[in-house]
């Protein structure tokens, strides 16, 4: 066996420990991967298997939902095209994991964008926010996203296919519900993992969401302007999303960087889609994973932590491969494809419409 080989056994058998509820301590040694901590903070995480997924950022807070970049990408699946998995990760088909107080999916998502720090005062260079905006007021409802609505939630643990049973994934229309401008006072230099969970909370507040139940289906997406992304940002990882705890339930964010900053590592010019493509195919990664595991990784997930998004990130050719998109209102935005069980006889497979 491979040392690639040994790699990719060994950590999916870590993360199928973590998403049984073991302790992050436990993840860590057993997947061997190392803590980017505050005395570290820019070790690269060493993984295998998966384009994306599971992976410690900070110690003492719970694992982030990694979107890999395009060169991570690209070389996970030369190591699985080896292995006879081809542009696939080898988790298969995504499967339920009973969910957060039965919470495991977005029955009616709500998105709320934070403009975080006075860095992003008349300093937009990419006009990242208003794409944004866009993007989101156009996504709910669309043929893109539908896919979400085949998971579930309050099915048994296990459950590859719903067929009926549960509350489904909601794909409504309108479901951007609101913008901050949080820019009176500067956002840290390169904020941590913990300090993006307490903007999330700070969001909450703001927006009046102040229990369990108004968070119970909504994202937050904390946006950091140009220079201004957490460490780690356009080598490790180009978004990622998770949940903290608060006073208010658990709250389900994105970390969403200045993405054209880390150029083509994600996605500027990825399949001829332009150099601002990554921003609405990164931003619709994030989303969509949100909404099938809103508390990672008790949502939606395959047998080696990939979420619906991780999947099938990067595809430049043949099936799933990113590509413009047109939405009910006519707008057009380049969006990655997105996982779907029941495509090709519930073989699974990306999608860009369902």
């Amino acid at each position: 066996m491979s040392d690639v080989e040994k790699n990719s056994v060994s950590l999916r058998g870590a993360v199928s420990i973590a998403l049984r509820g073991l302790a992050v301590s436990a993840v860590m040694i057993a997947a061997g991967a190392p803590l980017a901590s505050a005395q570290n903070p820019t070790q690269p995480m060493v993984y295998e298997g998966t384009a994306g997924g599971p992976r410690l950022l900070e110690e003492g807070q719970p694992p982030a939902m990694v979107h890999a970049t395009v060169e991570d990408a690209a070389r996970v699946r030369a190591a699985n095209a080896r292995q006879g998995a081809g542009h696939k990760t080898s988790g298969g088909n995504l499967y339920y994991h009973g969910g957060t107080g039965g919470i495991g999916v977005e029955t009616a998502p709500k998105i709320y964008l934070v403009v975080w720090g006075s860095q992003w005062n008349n300093n937009d260079p990419s006009g990242e926010i208003p794409i944004l905006e866009n993007f989101y007021t156009a996504v709910g409802g669309s043929s893109w996203a539908n896919s979400v609505t085949q998971y579930c939630q309050g099915v048994a643990s296990g459950t590859y296919f719903c067929n009926g049973a549960g509350t489904p994934g909601g794909n409504q229309a309108n479901i951007y519900a609101g913008v901050w401008y949080d820019n009176a006072a500067a956002a840290p230099s390169r904020p941590s993992q913990s300090q993006i969970a307490a903007e999330a909370v700070k969001a909450a507040a703001h927006f009046g969401n102040t229990s369990a139940s108004s968070n119970a289906s909504v994202q937050y997406v904390i946006a950091t302007s140009t220079g201004n992304s957490s460490s780690g940002f356009g080598t490790q990882y180009c978004a990622y999303h998770s949940s903290t705890s608060s006073s208010y339930g658990n709250v389900a964010y994105t970390n969403l960087p200045y993405i054209t900053d880390a150029g083509s590592s994600c996605g500027a010019n990825f399949n001829g889609l332009g150099p601002k493509a990554g921003i609405t195919i990164v931003g619709g990664h994030e989303m969509g994973e949100t909404m099938t595991d809103q508390f990672p990784s008790t949502g939606w997930t395959d047998g080696g932590g990939a979420e619906n998004g991780d999947k099938c990130a990067w595809i430049s050719s043949g099936q799933g491969a990113s590509a413009n998109v047109t939405f009910s209102n006519g707008s057009t935005f380049p969006v990655q494809s997105l996982w779907s069980n029941a495509f090709n006889n519930d073989a699974g497979g990306c999608v860009l419409s369902y």
